[in-house]
């Protein structure tokens, strides 16, 4: 079977991959994309389950995910890349770090933590569960894309946001779920290499404060940027900031 995932591929230099997260795609990362296609060979794939990968079965484990997304990267012949991860996809991104730590140059970690049950979430994972179940696949995207902007449903790429997460199936949605719940990343957090940047904005309603703490603390040297006025999707509610902090963090240091 072929191992390549649907997505979107733009630019030149460097391999950057961007994993989207839980009711997401790679549509989220087109703003992003387009900004550093100058300096990078941006690789955004879709999931298995969502977008152009929908036709994939969605993993109820964060580990397929991140053996999906490397079994990619394999088809597409890229050994050494950068790797920013988003929410879910920041924890796919730990797995991937942790587990094949000497193919990432970079790291970043973006609105996430290492504990798949999140503790300080809107609302826990069982009752998301309980009510996907309930109200459907488009009241869920909705509902609980809303919670990432400081706006709410008034947000400029809520639309987009709320789109990408109705299109998903309900078996896709919760497996998401289930993937989240079952995961803790707080042993690899030793085993990352790569030079690391969390990133996290102030009024995040998925992941508080003891998250990001917990990667800043747990991976040796990480880095540590805090966006004020920014709930879960920071690239999308300050976009100029977001892309100044990730490409000064990529910029490779001065040579003496």
């Amino acid at each position: 079977m072929d191992a390549t995932l649907g997505g979107r591929r733009t630019g030149f230099g460097p391999p950057l991959v961007l994993v989207h997260g839980y009711l997401g795609g790679a549509a989220m990362w087109e703003r992003l994309a387009e900004r550093f296609a100058g300096r990078f060979d941006v690789i955004a794939p879709d999931l298995p389950g969502y977008g152009a990968s929908a036709d994939r079965p969605a993993p109820a484990r964060i580990a397929g995910y991140a053996g999906a997304v490397l079994a990619h990267l394999d088809a597409l012949g890229i050994d050494r890349f950068h790797l920013l991860g988003h929410s879910m996809g920041g924890m796919i991104a730990q797995e991937m770090a942790a587990t094949a730590p000497g193919r990432i140059d970079r790291l970043v970690l973006y609105g996430t933590g290492p504990r798949g049950v999140l503790p300080d979430r809107f609302e826990p994972i069982v009752t998301s569960r309980q009510r996907l179940k309930a109200d459907g696949v488009a009241a869920t995207a909705r509902r609980i894309a809303a919670t990432w902007f400081l706006d709410g449903a008034r947000a400029e790429t809520f639309p987009l946001c709320q789109r990408l997460g109705a299109a998903v199936s309900e078996g896709t949605a919760l497996a998401g779920l289930d993937a989240m719940e079952a995961w803790d990343g707080r042993a690899g957090l030793t085993r990352i290499a790569a030079p690391t940047l969390v990133l996290w904005g102030d009024r995040d309603r998925s992941y508080g404060w003891p998250q990001p703490e917990a990667l800043w603390r747990g991976i040796a040297g990480a880095s540590l940027a805090v966006v004020p006025g920014c709930a879960h999707n920071v690239h999308q509610e300050k976009p100029a900031l977001f892309d100044t902090l990730v490409s000064d963090f990529l910029s490779p240091a001065p040579t003496v």
